[in-house]
């Protein structure tokens, strides 16, 4: 399940998993059925345009879904700001707007990605702290916390929007792997 969660480049994750031929069921944070998450396997949770409680709630609740059932989930930018927050670390605004292409370069092994790749930046808060469960996996000259794991599961967050680089897209198709 792709949760829109009315990030402007949602439509490039669309069009990625189209091409790729993977099949997928899209839906706005506020049609998610949490009866229904059941029926899913991986989830994959977009950047945002604006700050809304009822979307910070289901994110976070299909966040403790991943976990307690042990599927996939990859958090976009504000979907690894909110699967930081659930897990118990933080997050702050930034002195400056990201935006634009960046260096990550990783800093512990993982099946997402390796050395150095390039990205895109579209954010002003980012993760300032990690809860204990997650392992730190990548960096940038701007954030400390690029990519994120929770514990050894197959669950992701990339603080950058990994749908607007073909590196980035190599990390989604990683992620689809898993």
């Amino acid at each position: 399940m792709l949760v829109d969660n009315g990030s402007i480049y949602t439509k490039n994750i669309t069009d990625f998993l189209s091409t790729k031929k993977i099949h997928y069921i899209s839906l706005s944070y506020d049609d998610v059925l949490f009866e229904e998450l059941g029926k899913f396997q991986s989830f994959i949770l977009s950047g945002r345009r604006k700050n809304n409680k009822e979307m910070n709630a289901t994110n976070s609740k299909i966040i403790n879904h991943a976990v307690l059932k042990d599927k996939s989930l990859l958090g976009i930018c504000y979907g690894a700001e909110i699967l930081a927050l659930t897990a118990g670390g933080t997050i702050r605004k930034m002195k400056t707007l990201q935006k634009g292409n960046s260096k990550v370069t990783t800093v512990h092994e993982n099946p997402l990605c390796a050395g150095t790749i390039e990205v895109y930046q579209s954010h002003n808060f980012e993760i300032s702290q990690l809860g204990k469960s997650f392992t730190h996996i990548a960096k940038s000259e701007s954030c400390n916390y690029e990519i994120i794991q929770y514990r050894n599961s197959r669950i992701f967050g990339t603080q950058f929007h990994p749908e607007m680089t073909q590196d980035g897209l190599d990390v989604i198709e990683n992620f689809l792997l898993l």
